[in-house]
């Protein structure tokens, strides 16, 4: 997939792949990870899981480090970034 980050010209490509998916009776999930060109080399995972009880939780997890002069250069912006786009997940989730 290739997705962008950013407005206009001001935006960053940001190619990435499923790596695999989890289809379990009791969890369901699947992680991307970065391909040449994305500005971080790294992997996100997202995965729900329902208790005994009924009950659901989500659990992502995500680790990368800088691939491109920008993500370095970036420095603190660029893990803010990452924050960003993780509150922006847990927010949807809570939408739904």
């Amino acid at each position: 997939m290739l997705m962008r980050l950013g407005l206009g010209r001001a935006s960053v490509q940001v190619p990435c792949r499923v790596a695999y998916v989890i289809d379990g009776p009791l969890q369901r999930g699947f992680a991307y990870g970065t391909l040449p060109g994305h500005p971080e080399a790294g992997e996100e995972r997202f995965l729900l899981s329902r208790s005994n009880d009924g009950s659901i939780t989500i659990d992502i997890t995500a680790f990368s480090r800088p691939a491109s002069r920008l993500a370095r250069i970036g420095g603190p912006l660029t893990r803010r970034v990452q924050e960003s786009m993780t509150a922006r997940y847990l927010r949807a989730l809570d939408r739904a």
